[in-house]
């Protein structure tokens, strides 16, 4: 989920900053600082929308940087247990898909594709048996975060695709068609009822 985030923190700017105007590098400080940087707590930091707020600088001796009490905000994206993603299978593999979605890649085991039998066929795509379903590189779908880990670098996200509402776009759409014919012949035979009566 992306989020817009006002942050207050003392930002360490460079001396190869002194000769700009004290928010330009403040700005530059923080894009070096946090964009494209990931933490545990703010997720993967996007941008830096403003710098809202400064105080006096501080320099300590032993360190050639100032220091600024500064508030500004962030645009971040970080994974929520439980939260729906759009998104973009980028790679198959024999053990399930990885997806692109936001800024990270999540991961959907093999058995979390799809309800059925699922295995990989020789055109690389995931395969249903029953359903002949099939999943491949490309394919725009829906899964829910079931799993976040926040060991080593990049966090691993698993997902699933295995509840109603979920899954590839395609296979929606299919479902949604088979659901509305469902409702018109069970309409249609409410309506001859009615008429014998």
């Amino acid at each position: 989920m992306f989020y817009l985030l006002e942050v207050e923190d003392h930002v360490r700017v460079e001396p190869r900053l002194f000769g700009l105007p004290t928010n330009e590098a403040i700005e530059k400080q923080l894009n070096d600082t946090y964009v494209d940087k990931i933490s545990k707590d703010l997720g993967f930091v996007i941008s830096v929308v403003s710098v809202d707020y400064v105080e006096d600088g501080v320099i300590i001796p032993g360190d050639g940087a100032a220091f600024y009490k500064s508030k500004f905000k962030l645009v971040t994206w970080k994974p929520e247990l439980h939260e729906l993603v759009y998104g973009t299978i980028n790679e198959i593999a024999n053990f399930g898909a990885f997806m692109q979605i936001g800024p990270a890649q999540g991961m959907i085991h093999i058995s979390q594709t799809m309800e059925d039998y699922v295995s990989l066929s020789k055109t690389g795509t995931l395969s249903g048996k029953a359903s002949g379903r099939n999943l491949g590189k490309g394919d725009e779908c829906i899964a829910r975060v079931v799993a976040i880990s926040f060991k080593g670098g990049e966090p691993k996200i698993g997902l699933t695709m295995r509840q109603p509402g979920l899954g590839k776009l395609q296979w929606l759409d299919e479902d949604k068609k088979k659901k509305d014919v469902a409702v018109k012949k069970s309409s249609k035979g409410e309506g001859k009822k009615k008429a014998k009566k």
